[in-house]
């Protein structure tokens, strides 16, 4: 077993992998009654193509599979629903799925044992037939109706349409009506069998814990002793421009809502550790650029707001895995042009002067008692570990590197990557 440790935070990691290749993590709480563990695969709604072990042709699967057995898996073949059985026993269930994870979860104070037996089963034990499917159909078209129907679900995935060519981070990941038709069990099945594999899963616990106690409680439970081969991912080349410049839209809303997309340089190799620290390096800096420029003590926001060009606080986030990164700023204006030619001028502005020292060791200060503050929950703790081992990185090190980054390798991010020709609009107004 592989121990982590922060000093700074006073937080450790336990770490076990088994040998079926499932990596297990432990991030105890000793000051808490919530226990919480997270099941995950890499496996999101990107993973369309794939070359399975042993076959020479490329398999191309729909959109929204990754999904659709996200839905699918609750089901058991002796009739019962998993979560119904969950949430009987007092537990909080849920499951979601990411553009590269998919992962199922559950939080509870007590009956946590008696809950890991069901969760571990289900999560294992998939059950599809051809009468489940199709009636899984209906319940995931109404998802996909009622999502768009929502203005900032639209905005967003314009916004990655408009940033994307080719990559598939800009599909919604529930699929399409059309898509989700063409699903069947033999390709749930096949998706499930290369990519549920132990050797591409993981599991992450956190709470009133004793590492190898619950190591050895959830290693009791593990039914699957699969070969460690994965299918091999297949991804198409995406171009450095960007898909277009803007993308408007009419819908039902009060005020304007729109988002400024930023199509990022890309970190090569991401999943490769060595780039590790690097990308941490990167969030790190975009995120103190988007609160000095941006954040409610910009001088940009209170001019904004004073002149009643916005009305509430700039949303902002950067994304990013194997093969995209973007950053997405929204908020609501019915002058929305001038607030974003303002943003871009404001972006200019600071490339020229540069950031002064004390808005810059004021934002690392805030974004330094941010990450440590992500240790204090252990849903938040659960959701990062996971997102960062599929992505390559280790937790603890943004504590350490937010302690360490310097003002010169922020500006420097701020002229890489906040360019005119990498940016993009995504607008959506009233009929």
């Amino acid at each position: 077993m592989q121990v982590i440790e922060n000093d700074l935070i006073k937080e450790k990691v336990y770490i076990k992998k088994l040998k079926n290749g499932l990596t297990m993590m432990c991030i105890p709480k000793k000051n808490t009654s919530k226990k919480y563990i997270i099941f995950a695969t890499n496996y999101g709604s990107m993973d369309d193509r794939f070359i399975v072990p042993g076959e020479e042709n490329e398999t191309i699967v729909p959109d929204g599979v990754a999904h659709f057995l996200e839905h699918k898996l609750f089901e058991q073949e002796n009739g019962r629903n998993s979560l119904d059985v969950l949430s009987s026993l007092g537990v909080n269930a849920n499951a979601y799925t990411t553009n590269n994870h998919t992962a199922y979860l559950y939080e509870c104070t007590n009956n946590f044992y008696e809950a890991l037996d069901e969760f571990m089963n289900y999560v294992q034990s998939p059950y599809f037939t051809d009468e489940n499917v199709e009636k899984e159909k209906g319940i995931i078209n109404q998802e996909i109706g009622m999502y768009d129907d929502q203005p900032e679900w639209k905005v967003y995935l314009n916004a990655l349409e408009a940033l994307y060519v080719k990559n598939k981070v800009k599909i919604d990941p529930a699929g399409t009506v059309q898509t989700v038709s063409k699903i069947n069990k033999e390709i749930l099945y096949k998706c499930y069998n290369n990519f549920y594999k132990s050797s591409n899963m993981v599991i992450v616990v956190s709470g009133n814990f004793e590492a190898e106690e619950i190591f050895k409680e959830i290693e009791k439970r593990v039914i699957k002793e699969d070969s460690k081969e994965i299918a091999k991912k297949v991804f198409e080349e995406e171009p450095e421009e960007v898909n277009k410049k803007l993308i408007k839209k009419n819908m039902d809303v009060n005020i304007p809502i729109f988002m400024l997309g930023i199509k990022c340089k890309k970190i090569n190799s991401i999943n490769i550790l060595d780039n590790s620290i690097e990308q941490i390096r990167k969030h790190i800096a975009v995120d103190i650029i988007l609160d000095i420029i941006l954040g409610s003590g910009s001088k940009l926001y209170n001019e904004l707001y004073d002149e009643g060009l916005i009305f509430s606080e700039f949303s902002s986030m950067y994304e990013y895995a194997r093969d995209y990164s973007h950053i997405l700023i929204q908020s609501q204006s019915y002058e929305y042009e001038k607030v974003v030619d303002r943003m871009k001028k404001q972006f200019e502005e600071f490339k020229n002067t540069g950031f002064n020292d004390v808005d810059f060791n004021r934002s690392k200060r805030k974004n330094y008692g941010m990450y440590v503050r992500e240790f204090e929950d252990v849903e938040s703790i659960g959701n990062n570990f996971v997102d960062s081992f599929f992505k390559g990185i280790n937790p603890f090190d943004f504590i350490e590197e937010s302690k360490n980054i310097d003002k010169e390798y922020v500006e420097k991010i701020l002229k890489e990557d906040f360019k005119e020709d990498s940016m993009i609009l995504s607008i959506i107004t009233n009929k």
